[in-house]
């Protein structure tokens, strides 16, 4: 048999189980013996057979099932495939194929112990068998998943794959290619809260199962004279389950996922919730609204839903409960098994990115904590007997007539107290109002209006309301570039032909009032290269806008996470633009007139100029430090997921050092090209960070540089960048250089220590967990930016 017609298999067990009833047939084989093309191992009981096989179509000859220590050999006894590391020593070593199917390597004398040295259902292929386990192995950090076939003739690995994701709040994941495909949403302690065909039946049993040592999916037989099986199609893109015939000779499709347009992942978007039952299907949650009403009507969800009333966490917010759900995404959430519900409730108010909460487990007395940071995505509406009960972050006002019956007539007495003092006082008012003069009135009525904001000293010229409705054509919808949770950003011209930004303040947004005035009061004081320059704001009525100077190029993320114009950021462009970004951060935590932390560091709060020059923008967020002060704590965390310091994601602990991290995850972002969110790889759980890690520690830096530089990066450059950026993201703070040592690292060739474990990272392969009741943070990334400045 000629060596490229072979191939090998892992667990091929949908051509395999034949269901043999060979009772002289041999079930293992041993060193001295081979198993040659048309002889085959059979089980015990004769329920499974190993050996060479070609699938319908196909003139290759295929090994059926994963073997371990024996040599796959090709006529000329050349070895084609062969495993020889063990944890054990082999001593007699044996094959064996069990009634299980499961192919095992152990030692002779160890038969009916359950030790083996290899197995392969540790490697399952596209079929998952009774018994097996889909997840993680934490010792070893082996992943069993499944992986379709490339083709009905082509046993080698599609792009579509089913796995555990792990974070603090697991559940089960289907790849199609590096994008969400289904999810099962995260067990509840009976079933996954979107698995509508898990309940019970007369064939299998399910559990999943969650430690320190291992999490994974399995499933039992109930009656040993039936046969199920899972497998993963390509063609079709579903999990399918099987069960076996044994009077027609057949497999008969049980079920399959996804079962619906439902189960499509994502498909209404943020916050909106799918109903099979409904046409359209997707709806907005009680409380939202489409965020563009006419892609909405167009039946385009991907931009999902929004609040009608917009979050103030300063001021204090509630939860409105939603029933019958599929839970949302994990990827951004967090859980804790000892707390209670009403626990849950109040970690969840002190996080102003924690969006939702709900109990972890369901079984019996409710219990344990799982909560959300960022929009929540990938709801669906189940079945009266299925889902789960979310508690979702609302608007105080949006909370407000839900109170119980109890507190009914508290309620009317208060309303009817105040109306009556409200009579009263308004009618005094009318009184003095006639003894003042019309000039005395007016001019409290504009001191009431402004003096908030007059009275302030903005050190910043101010612009009249109708030169900036003038440069931006009233506001036209064509010259918005842009929007974020204060509001619009449109592009305009002053009458002298300078181009500007103007970001107006909405009207609704609590939270950009006080973004506007920390901005103001900050940025006006700033002056660098690399700072995004102020021009001016404008302040009259209900209007508030800042005027910045116009960057053609808009933000740093529009390069290079875009497959097309990434092309244009060749390696010195992406360099200067490192070198930039911390000369700017320098200035801010050393040599400006106030010491500042900007908390909010990432790629689209980079902007670039005509020449693509980095500017450092957006400083709503940004926190100032007096005296010898190094560190500040809030216990109101807000950012951006993915860039955020460990110690400030869960502790609320800010310093130089936690923007020092978000610089390190934006320095690999533009080594990479890949976003720090999302981050996918089908061998691991890794984010980017730990893929970062993973590729410094086997050696592979290279790897990871984005691709569409080909070879003309500057090779030793980009390795200093890239050692450079795991310093800056050492999961302890004190380990992290500060900018003034980066910027002299970036600009000469000192030699430079070996960094330490990067934050969010462990061995599990997946992001780190917090193990403390008391703290509470991201077990993933996420862009979702909470715009809200804590009280100063």
């Amino acid at each position: 048999m000629d060596i490229a017609s072979l191939a090998l298999l892992c667990t091929a067990t949908n051509l395999l189980i034949f269901l043999l009833k060979i009772s002289t047939a041999l079930d293992t084989i041993s060193p001295s013996e081979s198993l040659t093309d048309g002889k085959t191992l059979v089980s015990r009981d004769g329920t499974f057979e190993l050996g060479f096989f070609s699938p319908d179509d196909s003139e290759k000859r295929y090994l059926g099932i994963c073997t371990g220590s024996p040599e796959l050999l090709s006529e000329n006894k050349t070895v084609v495939w062969s495993v020889s590391n063990f944890t054990k020593e082999a001593r007699e070593p044996i094959m064996q194929l069990l009634d299980s199917g499961n192919l095992v390597l152990r030692n002779k004398i160890d038969e009916d112990s359950g030790i083996y040295l290899w197995q392969s259902f540790d490697y399952p292929c596209d079929t998952l068998l009774p018994g097996m386990k889909l997840g993680w192995d934490s010792k070893t950090r082996l992943n069993r998943h499944l992986s379709s076939w490339k083709s009905s003739t082509d046993p080698s690995l599609g792009d579509f794959m089913w796995e555990v994701q792990l974070n603090s709040n697991p559940e089960l994941v289907m790849w199609k290619g590096t994008e969400k495909y289904y999810r099962s949403g995260p067990w509840n302690g009976i079933s996954f809260s979107g698995g509508i065909a898990l309940k019970p039946n007369p064939i299998f049993g399910y559990n999943f199962v969650s430690t320190e040592d291992e999490v994974y999916y399995i499933f039992n037989l109930k009656n040993n004279s039936l046969l199920t099986r899972i497998v993963m199609n390509q063609t079709t893109y579903t999990r399918q389950r099987y069960t076996w015939n044994d009077v027609n000779r057949s497999w008969v499709l049980y079920d399959n996922v996804p079962r619906d347009r439902c189960d499509a992942y994502g498909l209404c978007g943020a916050y909106g919730n799918c109903v099979a039952s409904e046409l359209p299907v997707c709806q907005c949650l009680r409380g939202f609204k489409p965020t563009s009403l006419e892609r909405w009507n167009l039946m385009d969800w991907t931009q999902g839903c929004m609040r009608n009333k917009p979050l103030n966490c300063e001021t204090g917010d509630g939860f409105v409960k939603f029933s019958g759900l599929k839970l949302p995404d994990t990827t951004h959430s967090w859980a804790d098994k000892t707390m209670n519900l009403r626990e849950c409730r109040t970690k969840c108010l002190q996080n102003c990115s924690c969006m939702a909460y709900s109990n972890l487990d369901v079984t019996q007395r409710s219990s344990g904590c799982a909560i959300w940071f960022g929009d929540l995505m990938d709801m669906r509406q189940l079945p009266a007997d299925g889902g789960q009960e979310l508690y979702i972050r609302m608007s105080a006002s949006e909370t407000e007539g839900k109170a119980k019956p109890v507190m009914k007539i508290a309620i009317i007495t208060s309303a009817t107290v105040a109306m009556v003092s409200g009579i009263l006082m308004i009618s005094f008012a009318i009184y003095k109002r006639k003894t003042k003069s019309p000039e005395q009135t007016a001019n409290n009525t504009h001191n009431n209006q402004n003096n908030n904001y007059q009275n302030e000293d903005f050190e910043l010229p101010l612009f009249e309301l109708s030169t900036i409705v003038n440069s931006t054509d009233n506001f036209s919808v064509n010259n918005k570039i842009g929007e974020g949770g204060f509001g619009p950003v449109y592009r305009g011209t002053l009458t002298d032909g300078q181009e500007i930004a103007v970001k107006r303040l909405s009207r609704s947004s609590g939270q950009g009032l006080n973004e506007f005035k920390n901005e103001v009061i900050l940025i006006a004081k700033l002056q660098h290269r690399n700072l995004v320059k102020l021009l001016g704001c404008c302040i009259q009525g209900e209007e508030k806008m800042l005027v910045y100077e116009y960057m053609p190029n808009k933000s740093l993320d529009s390069f290079i996470f875009d497959q097309t114009r990434s092309k244009l950021l060749d390696w010195p462009k992406r360099f200067n633009i490192i070198c930039g970004i911390a000369r700017g951060l320098l200035y801010l935590h050393q040599d400006s007139r106030l010491r500042i932390i900007h908390r909010d560091l990432k790629a689209s709060n980079v902007l670039l100029d005509k020449e693509m020059n980095p500017k450092i923008s957006d400083f709503g967020m940004a926190k100032t430090f007096g005296g010898e002060q190094t560190e500040g704590n809030t216990n109101r965390v807000v950012g951006t997921y993915g860039y955020m310091a460990p110690e400030y994601a869960t502790d609320g602990i800010f310093s130089d050092k936690s923007d020092v991290f978000s610089f390190g995850i934006l320095m690999l972002e533009v080594i990479s090209g890949k976003k720090s969110r999302g981050y996918h790889q089908p061998n691991h759980s890794h984010n980017l960070i730990g893929h970062a890690w993973r590729h410094w520690k086997e050696g592979k830096c290279l790897e990871l540089i984005d691709s569409v530089l080909g070879e003309s990066y500057h090779l030793l450059e980009a390795m200093r960048c890239y050692h450079i950026s795991l310093l800056c993201a050492q999961h302890h703070a004190e380990d992290r250089p500060s900018m003034a040592l980066v910027v002299l690292m970036l600009g000469s060739e000192i030699p430079l220590p070996e960094p330490k474990e990067p934050g969010f990272f462990n061995d599990k392969g997946g992001l780190e967990e917090q193990s403390s009741s008391s703290k509470m943070g991201s077990s993933s990334s996420n862009l979702m930016t909470i715009s809200l400045l804590e009280a100063r």
